[in-house]
């Protein structure tokens, strides 16, 4: 459903690790600038429910909650540094435009 760049996958792992946290997780939520953005935030186990995609990284886990994965669905996320600063970098196919910054998305035509 997502792939995980390995550069990614080595950030949740030590996102994971300095949080001491179970996992990663990313959902979309309304707001921002386009009508939508990305939540990022950490999770306990006991956190999770059964329908969350839940992807097993080195020394962490990723998880995209529930009502966030059909927005989600064949987005590669990868982690990019720069000069500017660092971040995880989300392609999503199912964007139909996104503000400036990437951080606010709009999915017009999927409803």
């Amino acid at each position: 459903m997502i792939t995980l760049t390995p550069a990614a996958n080595q950030q949740i792992s030590k996102l994971c690790q300095e949080n001491d946290c179970y996992a990663i997780k990313l959902g979309v939520k309304g707001g921002g600038c386009a009508g939508f953005e990305y939540e990022w935030s950490t999770a306990q186990v006991d956190e999770l429910t059964e329908n969350d995609y839940v992807v097993s990284c080195d020394n962490g886990t990723f998880v995209v909650d529930a009502h966030s994965q059909m927005f989600l669905v064949g987005s590669t996320i990868d982690y990019k540094k720069d000069i500017i600063g660092a971040m995880f970098d989300i392609q999503n196919p199912n964007a139909q435009s996104a503000c400036g910054c990437g951080v606010s998305i709009n999915f017009d035509g999927m409803f």
